[in-house]
């Protein structure tokens, strides 16, 4: 599968968001900088500030801590204390830790707290409290370990967090306190994935990530007020799309609704953060792919090697490193004395690269020093050892040398990766005055996953990182070469990406200027590879057309380099034996179901634009479109991906649907969709499917059904 399906680069946007607004990664320090950031409350953005504030008070209730939680409380939302439901749920399990504790002095206190607060409360609370209040009574007399109590459910700990849970959706929605918009675009295409595998009656291949990601619990939902009851009727079309959004009963919806106060998208976003996420599994998903796109440093240093030439601009098209030769030569040759080593099942043999002596480095030279320079140039085709513990370091890449100011520079604005360290500092401001709980968690960052511990892995994803900074700059020429260096087979077996770079190419030549060398470009490379695979003729002849408009930026308007340099470090990664992130490969699975399960529904999805899914869906190939890639290539890119994803395509459209869903959806009025869907609780598809066995007759459709 084309990884251009996919905009990874909206893609990139929305997890960069994600790791500023969770405070994941130090913006203000340079990949040499070690230093963090200050930890006092000023320093965190106030959305991050309620999240944390939540999290501690969902932490405080989970413990039993009521006094550390009413202390938070009045300080940061003493709007919640105001709503007498809710001050008599905390009061209650208040008393009921004081019982738990088991000490005469607690007992005392918990008679304290009856007469002080939790009969006061419970006169009105709602109309069923004092008869609640009554019966938790009898928690003086059964002790907590008697299974045959009538007051077992209050003396359960699982009481903790569901008023935890039910705390953190008020508070949420009160202090607009929402997840980061990734969060919950992860949380809405999973639980769509999960719910198409389940209708179609398929296997999710991703479901050893689903699974653990996405918990099957959630927070109980807020219960909007008395007033709230009576307000006006909300509109059937809303009620059934939030349901079925993220699977509530119609009441449920309802009552959503309410809460939100008739707002659609409030109530949508409340319902998603109910669901709950593994976050430690969701932070190493981001983690691994923001170091595999470059947008966190891996924690490997470059190497400094000295007399290394190095060059801050990129060099034009044609225009060769002064005292360099304007070509190079390598010459493949079969080393008759080669060892085999093992790369999975296959075994290949070295190979020496003859390089003129421009390229060469002394490695002796720079071995006393601590650096040990290690460039990753194995793939299936070529391995060779590239450490200096004891061997000359042969066949440096002199594109990337060349370019290695750049490289430095691109480093030097990586961000770092901190985890959530900053939460066990905060938490002492906000513990400063409340009573002392343990609630010691887990450090993340660098003491669980060590960045500066360099391996080859690091290694040969810079080595790819660096070619898809030469594609995002354009030097497609210099990018082939440097391909071609690494693996001579590799444009054999990926041609279409061959293809591509050599458009970038001649579209470079032709904005230049160059019309004599960007038909040079297309005599000697486009053109033989298009008579190889007819899909190409089409593009080659669109990008031939550039020659008529000498004027325009041809580049810049031909291709999406962007989406261009993903493909090449996808393909490439896969021959260093550099898997793709986990994440890539869910976000590919769980687009393709969301555009299968609307097409199912013969429906728009109401929330894609506000979760980005339209954007990470919007893949602009103007020359090169997704169905022009040739089986081989396909193949090549879809290693250790799953099945799910071979058949997703780009944006799904009103045109793409099937002929006979048109004939359904022309039955079909949209009232009576949802007169079915509403009467008989079913399925937007399946209202649809039996409209269309009864002439899109509702009421003949529901007598059918109760007949």
């Amino acid at each position: 599968m084309d990884s251009t399906l996919v905009n990874w680069e909206a893609l990139d946007r929305l997890i960069l968001d994600f790791a500023k607004s969770e405070n994941l990664i130090d913006d203000s320090a340079t990949t040499s900088t070690i230093s963090f950031p200050s930890s006092s409350p000023s320093s965190f953005s106030s959305s991050y500030q309620s999240r944390f504030i939540i999290r501690q008070i969902r932490r405080f209730l989970e413990s039993g801590d009521i006094d550390s939680t009413l202390h938070l409380l009045r300080s940061h939302a003493p709007f919640i204390l105001d709503d007498r439901r809710l001050l008599f749920r905390l009061q209650k399990q208040k008393f009921m830790e004081l019982l738990r504790r088991g000490t005469d002095e607690a007992r005392d206190s918990a008679i304290e707290c009856i007469r002080t607060a939790l009969a006061p409360c419970a006169l009105d609370a709602y109309p069923e409290a004092y008869e609640e209040f009554k019966h938790i009574l009898l928690a003086f007399i059964y002790d907590k370990d008697d299974q045959n109590s009538p007051v077992t459910k209050a003396w359960s700990e699982r009481r903790r967090f569901e008023i935890a849970g039910l705390m953190s959706s008020v508070l949420r929605a009160h202090l607009q306190a929402y997840d980061p918009v990734f969060s919950m675009t992860l949380r809405y295409l999973i639980s769509i994935h999960k719910g198409f595998c389940i209708h179609q009656g398929i296997s999710s291949p991703i479901s050893d990530l689903t699974e653990r990601l996405l918990l099957e619990e959630r927070d109980p939902p807020a219960v909007p007020q008395e007033s709230f009851y009576e307000a006006p009727p909300f509109d059937e079309v809303d009620i059934q799309a939030l349901a079925h959004a993220v699977e509530l009963t119609r009441q449920g919806a309802i009552d959503s609704l309410r809460f939100a106060k008739g707002d659609l998208f409030q109530a949508f976003q409340n319902e998603l953060c109910r669901m709950k996420v593994d976050v430690s599994m969701l932070d190493e998903l981001v983690r691994e792919y923001c170091v595999y796109r470059g947008i966190v440093d891996s924690g490997l240093a470059l190497p400094s090697v000295p007399g290394l030439k190095t060059l801050a601009e990129p060099l034009k098209v044609g225009q060769s490193e002064p005292g360099c030769c304007s070509s190079r030569n390598y010459s493949f040759e079969g080393d008759n004395n080669s060892n085999k080593h093992s790369d999975g099942e296959n075994s290949v043999s070295n190979a020496h690269m003859n390089v003129s002596p421009e390229d060469s480095v002394d490695v002796n030279s720079i071995q006393g020093t601590d650096v040990e320079l290690r460039y990753a140039c194995e793939s299936t085709s070529y391995h060779e050892d590239c450490s200096t513990s004891g061997s000359h370091q042969a066949g440096i890449s002199k594109v990337l040398q060349r370019n290695r100011n750049y490289t430095i520079g691109e480093r030097s604005k990586r961000k770092r990766w901190r985890g959530r360290q900053d939460e066990e500092d905060y938490k002492q401001d906000l513990n400063a005055t409340a009573s002392s709980t343990n609630l010691s968690r887990d450090k993340q960052g660098y003491e669980k996953h060590p960045l500066a511990d360099i391996n080859a892995r690091d290694d040969k994803n810079e080595i790819v990182l660096g070619m898809k900074e030469l594609v995002g700059r354009g030097m497609a020429a210099e990018v082939v070469e440097e391909v071609t260096a690494l693996d001579p087979n590799f444009f054999m077996q990926n041609h279409v990406l061959l293809f591509q770079l050599k458009q970038v190419e001649f579209l470079k030549l032709v904005s230049s200027g160059d019309h004599t060398s960007a038909l040079r470009v297309a005599s000697s490379h486009l053109g033989p590879i298009a008579s190889r695979d007819p899909s190409l003729l089409k593009p080659l002849k669109e990008t031939l057309l550039a020659l008529l408009r000498p004027n325009e930026d041809a580049l810049g308007k031909g291709l999406p380099l962007h989406a261009l340099s993903t493909s090449l470090q996808v393909a490439i990664g896969q021959k260093l034996g550099i898997e793709e992130p986990q994440l890539m490969k869910l976000m590919r699975a769980t687009l393709h179901t969301h555009n299968e399960w609307f097409k199912l529904q013969m429906c728009k999805d109401r929330f894609e634009s506000l979760l980005r899914v339209d954007s990470l869906k919007d893949v602009n190939t103007p020359l090169i479109s997704a169905c022009s890639m040739s089986k081989s290539n396909a193949d090549s890119c879809t290693h250790g991906s799953s099945q799910v994803t071979i058949s997703s395509s780009t944006r799904v459209s009103e045109e793409g649907s099937s002929p006979a869903q048109e004939s359904s959806r022309d039955v079909c009025d949209e009232n009576a969709i949802l007169k079915v869907m509403e009467f008989l609780a079913l399925p937007r598809a399946d209202a649809i499917h039996l409209l269309a066995q009864y002439n899109g007759n509702a009421e003949t459709v529901i007598q059918q059904i109760f007949a």
